[in-house]
């Protein structure tokens, strides 16, 4: 195992099954829960998250003081051998985006269908190249590699938004906005990341991209072929749950949705997020209000709701120990308080520029861009794509930058943006579209 050029060798007594970290994950987000509920007393998911840092924290300078004990080295190749990327996008991010689907009704976003396109396509592609050629200037890093740090730091992630969001007491109406723009541009992000890994760092392989023709296939191949195997597998499983009447067994059904599904994309080679996302907004909305019964809807409901907030939780808890994957370089951490301000100022233009293209045909609240700068969080997809980047001499750079900007999205801005939307008008409308 290697982090920021240093080696860590695993010892033997340290390496951990997969049941046993996941209950050690379970077991500390309970406890870390508690102590925020407790002590903090901020919101849940936020709370976790900070309550992680301190006690990440503390271990890194009871090391320093002690380092006899090598209590951060054990540790630190503990975290680097959970592998957190594969962890998240290969086994939670499925059930976090159907689970955060399953909760925005179609009826709602239709009425800001085209501000939410826009943001998903242009915005995002705006915000990838304004960060991708600040980066560049701000560190000297090949234009495509930082054009790849652009691409994973753009997209607002769903898990974070929705999972602050709701602690943010916000209008239905502006907290399904964000949310279903989030939904929208982190598939479209997830897509365009694959696109300039592949472009950036060529392998040969058939499903990565080599040259601009094949960058332009495989993004319509993931992108479509996504939302595709999401409405097709959606419209299936709402079809079956029309012919049944058993509440446990619905829920099932979804559960396996959820999970094959993802499974399915992935080795299908197309965007598995977005065909959780599409296959989630079919069930949430058309398979509750024609397929369920009352009584199942409740039991349905009420158990993605308990699935997105126990993974939320486990997720806020890894990202908070996921600081011993960053390298401390006093360089690092400077680049990194830039990048804040660049994804921020992406992040203005990715909502400005598609508020702007239809202020002439409708009427938009002053407080619209605000709100929607602030409130789209970054989150553990970004770290988990900047994980999952190949080894090599820009990698820590990009890792430790992104972790920087994720954890000041979160707290920062997480713990602010309702004082915001109150400042500004307290949730001001998106126009009908």
């Amino acid at each position: 195992m290697t982090n920021g050029g240093k080696d860590y060798k695993i010892p033997d007594w340290t390496i951990m099954s997969l049941l046993q970290i996941a209950s050690l994950l379970i077991v500390l987000a309970g406890a870390f829960g508690a102590i925020n509920y407790l002590f903090l007393k901020l919101p849940s998911a936020i709370g976790i998250l900070v309550v992680a840092l301190i006690a990440s924290f503390a271990v890194i300078a009871t090391d320093a003081l002690f380092p006899a004990l090598t209590v951060e080295e054990n540790i630190r190749a503990q975290v680097l051998e959970l592998e957190f990327s594969e962890a998240l996008l290969e086994g939670m991010l499925g059930l976090l985006l159907f689970a955060g689907a399953l909760h925005v009704k179609l009826s709602d976003l239709r009425k800001a269908w085209l501000v939410i396109l826009l943001m998903a396509t242009i915005g995002v592609g705006l915000s990838t190249t304004i960060v991708g050629f600040g980066f560049h200037w701000l560190t000297g890093m090949p234009i495509m590699i930082a054009l790849v740090f652009g691409a994973l730091i753009s997209p607002t992630d769903p898990v974070a938004v929705l999972g602050v969001l709701r602690q943010a007491d916000l209008q239905k109406s502006l907290e399904t906005k964000i949310a279903g723009e989030s939904l929208f541009n982190d598939g479209v992000g997830y897509v365009v990341f694959l696109v300039l890994v592949g472009l950036a760092f060529p392998t040969g392989d058939d499903h990565h991209a080599a040259g601009l023709g094949d960058a332009a296939k495989l993004f319509f191949q993931e992108a479509l072929g996504g939302a595709i195997l999401g409405i097709v597998l959606g419209w299936l499983t709402f079809r079956v749950m029309r012919r049944i009447d058993d509440y446990s067994l619905e829920v099932l059904i979804t559960l396996g949705l959820a999970f094959g599904g993802y499974e399915l994309a992935v080795f299908l080679h197309v965007s598995a997020p977005i065909m959780a996302v599409c296959a989630g907004l079919l069930i949430g909305d058309i398979g509750a209000r024609h397929g369920m019964s009352e009584e199942t809807r409740k039991y349905v409901e009420a158990f993605w709701k308990l699935i997105d907030e126990i993974l939320n939780a486990v997720l806020f808890l890894m990202i908070g120990f996921e600081v011993f994957a960053v390298a401390f370089d006093f360089d690092f951490l400077v680049t990194g308080c830039m990048a804040i301000a660049l994804a921020l100022f992406a992040r203005l233009v990715a909502v400005s520029v598609p508020v702007l293209m239809l202020k002439p045909f409708r009427d938009f609240s002053d407080g619209v861009i605000t709100i929607m700068t602030w409130g789209g969080l970054k989150g553990g997809i970004s770290v988990a794509l900047a994980l999952s980047l190949p080894e090599g001499d820009w990698k820590p750079l990009i890792l430790t930058s992104t972790y920087i900007v994720v954890v000041f999205s979160i707290i920062v801005q997480g713990l602010t943006v309702t004082r915001l939307a109150e400042r500004v008008g307290r949730a001001p409308e998106l126009p009908d579209s």
